[in-house]
C-alpha cells in the first residue's frame, strides 16, 4: 500500500511544479486562458516579480510555458497547443528577443 501511495505521489509532479513553482508565483489558470498576449504579458509580470529565480526575467517565464507544454505534451489539444507556442512567440515579442 505504500509503494502505491508514493507511486501516485510521483506521478504528479509535474502539477505541483506549474502549481506551487519555486522560481514564480503565476496567476491562477494562466496556462488555460485564450489569448496568447494575455499569458505572455502574465509570464512576463510573474518573472520581473520574483525574487527566487536562478535566470533573467525572460528565460524564467520562457522556461516555465515550456514545462508547461512539454509535461502536458500529448495531453494538449492541438488549439492549445498552438494558443501556448503563440505566447511563446508574444514573449519573445515582449521581451525583444526577435
Amino acid at each position: 500500500m505504500r509503494k502505491q501511495k508514493e507511486k501516485s505521489k510521483r506521478k504528479y509532479w509535474s502539477k505541483d511544479v506549474t502549481e506551487k513553482s519555486n522560481a514564480l508565483d503565476l496567476e491562477e489558470g494562466v496556462f488555460s486562458w485564450s489569448s496568447p498576449r494575455k499569458i505572455a504579458l502574465s509570464l512576463k509580470d510573474s518573472a520581473e516579480q520574483s525574487r527566487r529565480r536562478k535566470g533573467s526575467s525572460y528565460q524564467s517565464a520562457m522556461s516555465m510555458l515550456n514545462f508547461y507544454i512539454n509535461r502536458a505534451g500529448k495531453n494538449l489539444s492541438p488549439t492549445r497547443k498552438k494558443i501556448l507556442n503563440q505566447a511563446k512567440e508574444e514573449l519573445r515579442k515582449i521581451f525583444k528577443k526577435i
